[in-house]
């Protein structure tokens, strides 16, 4: 039976990073909303196209939108043995669609980690991120200077601010999170699934964190 795992926490809280630690260790996927979105965007699919204006503003992109996309991307062959889900779902209503899906794919939900960081923490980690236009490389005002104040080390173009980095979106993505992922909090809590992790710890500590869990399933 193929295994799933889904990784909450709010913008900020390194999520990324840990999925992909996670699947790399265990052999499976790692799956990321952000990314499936960023690829339907750009192969220009009509559900790609919806979800810009509602990433523009820091809002969730609705359900009837988000769902078909997940589904369409756990169904292919590098899915087969399981995935690591990160950013959906976020609400008890994907959170049912998400159990419907696996069910036709033979999978089963192993956990629902839960990385949890202060909201001033979460701003501050992502208000000063600065991003190279050309390569990608993400920089931070504190924690990850670049050499050059405004451009990029490896290859010296300007650094920019994404729309979505800006410190009011950050704020406002942070609170739509809350707001709308604490009933998915509790759903998970109460299928016996959730697990809270410290989110606060080092990179290393949290990896240690979650698998502790992924021991205990």
């Amino acid at each position: 039976m193929s295994i799933y795992i889904v990784l909450l926490g709010p913008p900020g809280a390194g999520k990324g990073t840990q999925a992909k630690m996670l699947s790399e260790k265990m052999g499976i996927m790692h799956i990321s909303s952000g990314d499936i979105f960023r690829e339907n965007l750009k192969s220009e699919t009509e559900l790609g196209l919806l979800t810009t204006e509602y990433m523009n503003r820091g809002e969730l992109v609705p359900d009837d939108i988000t769902i078909p996309m997940v589904h369409d991307r756990l169904s292919k062959p590098d899915c087969k043995k399981g995935a690591v889900l990160d950013g959906f779902p976020r609400t008890p209503a994907q959170a049912e669609a998400l159990g419907q899906i696996l069910e036709k794919l033979g999978g089963a939900l192993m956990s629902a980690p839960y990385i949890e960081v202060p909201a001033e923490v979460l701003i501050d980690r992502l208000g000063g991120r600065w991003t190279c236009r050309a390569c990608g490389t993400i920089y931070h005002e504190k924690h990850n200077t670049p050499n050059v104040n405004g451009c990029c080390d490896f290859d010296g173009t300007e650094l920019y601010q994404r729309e979505d980095d800006k410190p009011e979106t950050v704020e406002r993505r942070i609170c739509v999170y809350l707001e709308q992922t604490s009933l998915l909090i509790e759903y998970y809590r109460e299928q016996g699934l959730l697990y809270e992790v410290d989110g606060t710890k080092t990179i290393e500590e949290v990896a240690g964190q979650l698998e502790e869990i992924k021991k205990k399933r």
